[in-house]
């Protein structure tokens, strides 16, 4: 069984110093501290219905990356979700708005990272969008670049980084 390596960012700051390093928010919920792989994106506002649509996706290792419009006012994520994307082999789910469930979501083999927690669950209304550039905490994701995540930050490179 190969383990894969885990990411420090401040060490894949040091060795690659032209990465972007998104602005200090994100706090771990996940199970899982450090994890990387390339974004896919999805867009949405206080509804989930496109995270749920793309966890039930084969992730094949990459990160979903949630631009929920840091509201503050539900959760886009929780942990029933969370754990389908683990089952579907997302890496992570760095996500610009809360989650819940969060007793749970740390037991789970996945990294979450998030603005912050809250008990309220997103509206349903089939509306979002994937796979488009996203922008928040001060950088522009686009899908097919790489994310390297830790309990140190969040960094994004055009191509995949050696870890060491």
């Amino acid at each position: 069984m190969t383990t894969t390596p885990p990411v420090v960012t401040p060490d894949l700051c040091d060795a690659y110093p032209d990465v972007t390093v998104l602005e200090p928010m994100f706090a771990n919920y996940g199970g899982i501290d450090s994890f990387y792989g390339p974004i896919r994106t999805v867009k949405c506002f206080e509804d989930n219905s496109m995270v749920k649509q793309a966890v039930a996706e084969p992730g094949d290792g990459a990160v979903l990356v949630v631009d929920a419009g840091g509201s503050h006012r539900c959760a886009m994520l929780g942990d029933m979700l969370a754990e389908q994307a683990a089952k579907n082999g997302w890496a992570g789910v760095v996500m610009y708005g809360c989650v819940r469930d969060v007793d749970i979501l740390v037991t789970l083999p996945i990294g979450v990272q998030a603005l912050g927690n809250h008990p309220r669950k997103s509206e349903k209304r089939g509306e979002g969008q994937r796979d488009i550039p996203v922008t928040f905490a001060g950088a522009t994701l686009h899908p097919g670049q790489w994310l390297y995540a830790d309990n140190n930050g969040i960094i994004i490179a055009e191509k995949p980084l050696e870890l060491s």
